[in-house]
């Protein structure tokens, strides 16, 4: 269970450290319907992350990438396209950063001053599952724990131990906010505000890092 967990966090952190859900959380508690709409947003993101690697799970599991049946090259091969994928992300992300002085353009979601309940838990989905980077995360996690060949209850364990880290970031804001709502609302707006000035930054060290990871594993693999 050891290697199944070790082999999913550092992926799990690249979910975790995505500033645009985490803007998308902090901009819902500072609307007038935040406990609502927020806690809606978090729902959806957890169950994309957790639902995205279950699925994936048992789509690997089927096609037979544990060790025990021969599927070293396969899942190495897998590894090596995800790191590359993962390096064309960060080289976009890097190109897309704000040019001095210009400020940083937020995608046309960002104006939810008015979302309501339903559409920001589509929105906590479609931001945990379909965003590109996110879903070649939860591949790689499931790939990972696949190959390993363990038992359903690992696999489970393994799941909710990604899931968590990969939700905390945008449930700790909310999880802050109905705690001390009253002190905690400047540094949202702070922690905010930075997010959206270093976004592509963050993405593209991010990215990059994970990338050469997973093509220095895939190769490790052969």
């Amino acid at each position: 269970m050891g290697h199944a967990i070790g082999g999913i966090l550092p992926l799990a952190l690249g979910i975790a450290i995505s500033p645009i859900p985490i803007i998308a959380a902090i901009l819902m508690l500072l609307t007038p319907k935040a406990g609502s709409t927020a806690t809606s947003f978090t729902a959806g993101w957890v169950l994309g992350i957790a639902g995205g690697y279950a699925v994936l799970v048992v789509i690997a599991s089927v096609v037979g990438l544990s060790t025990d049946s021969n599927g070293n090259a396969v899942t190495a091969t897998i590894k090596i396209v995800l790191g590359v994928l993962l390096l064309l992300l960060a080289g976009k992300q890097w190109r897309g950063r704000p040019k001095p002085g210009e400020a940083p353009a937020m995608p046309g979601w960002a104006a939810i001053d008015k979302v309501t309940p339903g559409k920001a838990f589509g929105l906590g989905l479609v931001l945990s599952v379909v965003n590109p980077k996110n879903l070649l995360m939860i591949v790689g996690a499931a790939v990972a724990v696949a190959q390993l060949g363990v038992s359903g209850a690992a696999l489970t364990v393994a799941g909710i131990v990604f899931t968590v880290i990969a939700a905390s970031t945008v449930a700790l804001p909310v999880i802050a906010y109905f705690a001390a709502r009253d002190r905690v609302t400047g540094w949202l707006n702070e922690l905010t505000a930075w997010l959206t000035a270093n976004n592509a930054a963050v993405m593209a060290t991010l990215l990059l890092v994970i990338g050469v990871v997973m093509i220095g594993k895939g190769i490790g693999g052969f």
